[in-house]
């Protein structure tokens, strides 16, 4: 089954700004199996030394695990962090886990988008120079990393002072492809 192309950008979309959500907020490490050059990373931090935006999680992570040697990371939410974005809806769950190495997010748990009445999870997130491509298993699509700078806050996303400030994802290659 194929989408149209503005479905398929949508759900690009979604998938992106919830892989970010799930990366970005004040957290602290909760974890001797944290990053051996320093302990006082934040998940967020940890994010930016692997080459990615800290946009890519919503505010608010509680905590952090993360496995210098492979790589295996954890990311702890206070709960279910749910929020729409561009007719998007995200929902990350409380533990969101999956692989870090310099510019590759994989095997990625714990984070979907909303395409019409279906949740996909978003599995693996590849950075590849000022883009983001983001796959879903069976599409991907691509995005520029400043569209990640800020991070989503649960429940209003962008819009938590009532006021829904403009937020359009720019899309640098417009690629869909199956995995």
């Amino acid at each position: 089954m194929s989408l149209p192309k503005h479905l398929r950008l949508r759900l690009f979309s979604i998938l992106i700004l919830t892989v970010l959500s799930a990366f970005s907020g004040p957290q602290t490490h909760s974890s001797s199996a944290a990053t051996a050059a320093d302990n006082s990373l934040s998940a967020y931090e940890v994010l930016e030394e692997y080459d990615f935006p800290i946009g890519l999680l919503p505010n608010g992570v509680l905590s952090y695990e993360q496995d210098s040697s492979t790589g295996e990371f954890t990311v702890y939410l206070n709960g279910t962090c749910t929020f729409s974005i561009d007719s998007y809806e995200l929902k990350y769950s409380s533990t969101i886990t999956g692989v870090i190495s310099t510019d590759v997010l994989s095997s990625l748990s714990g984070i979907k988008v909303k395409v019409w009445f279906f949740w996909l999870s978003i599995v693996k997130v590849v950075r590849d120079g000022d883009e983001l491509e983001f796959s879903v298993g069976i599409a991907s699509a691509d995005f520029a990393v400043s569209n990640f700078d800020e991070c989503p806050t649960c429940g209003c996303g962008f819009d938590c002072d009532g006021v829904e400030k403009e937020r359009k994802f720019r899309v640098k290659k417009p690629s869909w492809a199956s995995s």
